[in-house]
């Protein structure tokens, strides 16, 4: 899959769920939830014990058209790599990273680094981040970006952190591309409730595609 079509993928449903499960299974379980609910961009964060095995344990189950499977919490290169090879097809940072731009770049992956300042955003620009993620979003808030999309209109911004039902709207009018959602979406499947992870997401694609048509 091209990098064009990788992000193209992310930003056309506009929402990107965010997985922190314990293993491989939980994460298929959550991942099918998902799918079901209209998202097709998964994001395996790092911190989970074992998140190589669970990305290559989804590359192996989804194909590219029903699961785009990335990397989350990535914070060098040497991880990057490891999830790449293991059918990572975006990598997500908490901030930004050179070294892991430039590997990403080198295998024509999209790179997300996390951002919180305007000058952050230019550097992650200047090194070949198409879009960046905002993070944590709940620090910010949807005003940010649009003060962030006055001097620099053409940034393509992804907030993480602190997205929810209630105001997915004014992060979507406030010019953001895609959202990372975790706990507000996932949050069922830690009692077992896969079908209310389902129930989330097409509530997520819901609102974000009614934002669009009303912007």
């Amino acid at each position: 899959m091209q990098k064009y079509e990788i992000l193209k993928k992310m930003t056309d449903v506009g929402v990107v769920a965010v997985v922190r499960a314990e293993n491989a299974e939980d994460a298929i379980k959550i991942s099918d939830a998902c799918i079901k609910g209209g998202i097709s961009a998964i994001e395996v964060t790092y911190t989970v014990p074992g998140a190589t095995k669970v990305i290559e344990a989804l590359s192996e189950k989804f194909n590219e058209d029903e699961l785009v499977i990335g990397a989350g919490t990535v914070l060098d290169s040497e991880t990057a790599r490891v999830a790449i090879m293991a059918g990572a097809k975006y990598i997500v940072s908490p901030g930004f990273d050179l070294a892991t731009s430039k590997l990403c770049n080198r295998y024509q992956i999209p790179y997300l680094p996390g951002i919180a300042t305007i000058t952050e955003l230019l550097t992650a620009m200047e090194y070949g981040a198409t879009i960046v993620k905002l993070f944590p979003g709940s620090a910010f808030g949807p005003s940010y970006v649009k003060a962030i999309k006055g001097p620099v209109p053409q940034a393509n911004i992804m907030p993480t952190g602190g997205v929810s039902l209630d105001n997915v709207k004014d992060w979507i009018n406030a010019g953001v591309v895609a959202v990372g959602v975790g706990g507000d979406l996932t949050g069922p499947a830690k009692k077992g409730d896969y079908e209310g992870v389902t129930k989330n997401a097409i509530a997520f694609v819901e609102q974000v595609k009614l934002a669009r048509q009303n912007k």
